[in-house]
């Protein structure tokens, strides 16, 4: 059973892709940075992103690519920039 779980999972796997740094440019949304070890953080502009990478770059992997202007370190992880749903007053 498990063999048939395991193959059932790799094929949904293959359907999810993560999202291009061009598809951030279209919906006009930056790239937030976070370095693992300062936690140094920053926005960077996806379209200058997309000049320098390419338009098919996923976007997890940029930060492969980077180098925190903290530190130095080259352990930054990477996100879509969505916009906040503002600040949360209370929990109800």
């Amino acid at each position: 059973m498990a063999a048939l779980k395991r193959r059932w999972q790799n094929s949904r796997d293959d359907k999810i892709s993560a999202i291009t740094v061009s598809e951030l440019v279209s919906h006009q949304v930056d790239v937030f940075c976070w370095c693992n070890r300062c936690t140094h953080h920053a926005v960077l502009a996806a379209q200058m992103l997309m000049d320098q990478f390419g338009p098919h770059i996923p976007v997890p992997e940029i930060g492969a690519r980077l180098r925190c202007s903290g530190c130095g370190a080259k352990d930054i992880a990477t996100r879509p920039n969505w916009p906040s749903l503002g600040l949360v007053a209370r929990h109800d």
